[in-house]
């Protein structure tokens, strides 16, 4: 199968390393399907896009089952998904409480945003990803395995969907399961996480896209992944 015949879905694309990825691959030739809860936003962002009229926009909060379901019927409609990228996340509270502190609502909150929606939006996307020998690439972080002051509510979700990714790629013997650590990054939400504080001195998100294109091209093993690790040693070199 050519990559132009390949379905992709992006949550959390309208900007940040969603929007990154999207355009990465666009220019592989992926037909995408991405979705982020501001649909003026995510329309903006698309049509800025190379070929965005084979970009199809579905809107809405990946926490929602009703969206969830849209998004696999407009990959249904397209023969079906190839490739899921669960990229939408939410930082929780900020500033960044301590455990002792963080309300109970806003950790449930979290919760349901950064593990139990990856995970529900992958078994209904499952079917046609084991059909048409697909892969899951589930975004994570360092917080998911370093014990970061404040980072209790954000750090433990993460974790979970690590666990949840590891097994399912114990499970599922045709697709490819990946969780990436990108690394820190100049994003809205890497803001939100240091409010007040010049972050600019870090890289933009579109320095970790050759690591995930190649890790998506070059269909690597199941796994746990840093995005720095898969990057050339010049284009590290050149973050550094």
């Amino acid at each position: 199968m050519t990559t132009n015949n390949r379905i992709a879905v992006i949550t959390g694309a309208s900007q940040g390393l969603g929007l990154a990825l999207a355009a990465g691959l666009v220019t592989d030739g992926y037909r995408l399907i991405v979705d982020a809860r501001d649909g003026a936003t995510l329309r903006a962002a698309v049509a800025a896009l190379p070929d965005p009229a084979g970009i199809t926009v579905v809107p809405g909060d990946v926490a929602d089952a009703a969206h969830r379901a849209a998004l696999a019927q407009a990959a249904d409609e397209l023969g079906g998904a190839d490739l899921l990228i669960n990229n939408a996340g939410t930082l929780g509270v900020s500033p960044l409480p301590a455990l002792a502190d963080y309300p109970m609502d806003e950790l449930r909150a979290s919760f349901e945003v950064n593990v139990l929606a990856p995970i529900a939006l992958t078994q209904l996307l499952l079917p046609s990803l084991r059909v048409r020998g697909g892969a899951v690439l589930n975004i994570t972080s360092d917080a998911a395995v370093e014990a970061y002051a404040g980072w209790g509510g954000y750090g433990a979700a993460k974790a979970a969907l690590e666990q949840a990714s590891n097994v399912l790629a114990a499970e599922e013997n045709v697709i490819r399961v990946w969780w990436v650590d990108p690394g820190d990054m100049r994003t809205r939400m890497h803001q939100d996480a240091f409010p007040g504080e010049d972050i600019t001195d870090r890289p933009l998100p579109d320095t970790v896209i050759p690591a995930l294109r190649r890790l998506i091209a070059e269909r690597l093993p199941s796994g746990r992944y840093r995005a720095a690790e898969l990057l050339p040693v010049a284009a590290v070199s050149s973050q550094a």
